[in-house]
């Protein structure tokens, strides 16, 4: 994996070359800091206080985010670029959170897994295949459009109109913005990110790992586990 891309402002995001654009929205999935596999359940449902500096969502929940803000994305890149206008609905994040969608809230943990088989478990690695897939065949197709429909418009309740060309920019910067915090919250869990040593890793670690790992003390090379 390559190093996570720079955090830049949606309004320079939106000022790049479309094929530029165009990379940085599919390349998004390489913002997520692979050490989110090394979690265990706890850690995964594991909220912070706001004075801890890292967002308080638990990991489980800003995952779940993500992949329903690609889900949102994409249909109104589409909307845009096929009907005249469109008015587009607002989605209440928080309600998401609160009706539990992404399971955060449950009876406990069991100390044996095999306990705990009759629950169903929200893992992670079904959010980020979501982001990638609907990244990939969108960027794909965004690639075929003109320069005229890059700047057909949706309407937004909140801002106005909003240009397909806006809309990726914003898709962009939202991956990254949130990929920061999960970051900071590995960070504060694990230890902070070192860089792989290949020699030791075997070469697939993925760009990063905890201090622990970095000093041999990890899962045998592979820092995804």
């Amino acid at each position: 994996m390559k190093a996570p891309l720079a955090t830049m402002p949606r309004e320079q995001i939106a000022e790049l070359p479309i094929l530029a654009l165009v990379s940085r929205y599919r390349r998004g999935i390489e913002n997520i800091d692979r050490r989110v596999f090394d979690l265990d359940e706890r850690k995964i449902d594991q909220a912070f206080l706001p004075d801890a500096g890292v967002g308080q969502w638990p990991v489980r929940v800003l995952v779940g985010h993500l992949a329903d803000a690609e889900l949102a994305y994409v249909h109104r890149f589409r909307r845009a670029a096929a009907e005249e206008s469109p008015v587009l609905a607002v989605w209440d994040e928080n309600a998401f959170i609160d009706s539990n969608l992404y399971g955060h809230v449950h009876e406990g943990y069991a100390d044996d897994p095999e306990a705990d088989e009759g629950r169903v478990m929200h893992a992670l690695g079904g959010h980020l295949a979501v982001i990638h897939t609907l990244r990939q065949w969108t960027g794909h197709w965004l690639m075929t459009l003109s320069e005229d429909q890059w700047e057909r418009k949706a309407m937004h309740p909140e801002r106005g109109p909003q240009t397909i060309r806006t809309m990726v920019a914003g898709a962009a910067w939202h991956l990254e913005h949130h990929a920061r915090f999960l970051t900071l919250k590995l960070d504060r869990m694990l230890g902070p990110a070192a860089e792989c040593d290949e020699e030791d890793s075997g070469g697939c670690c993925g760009g990063t790992k905890s201090k622990g790992q970095s000093q041999g003390q990890g899962k045998g090379g592979c820092c995804g586990g």
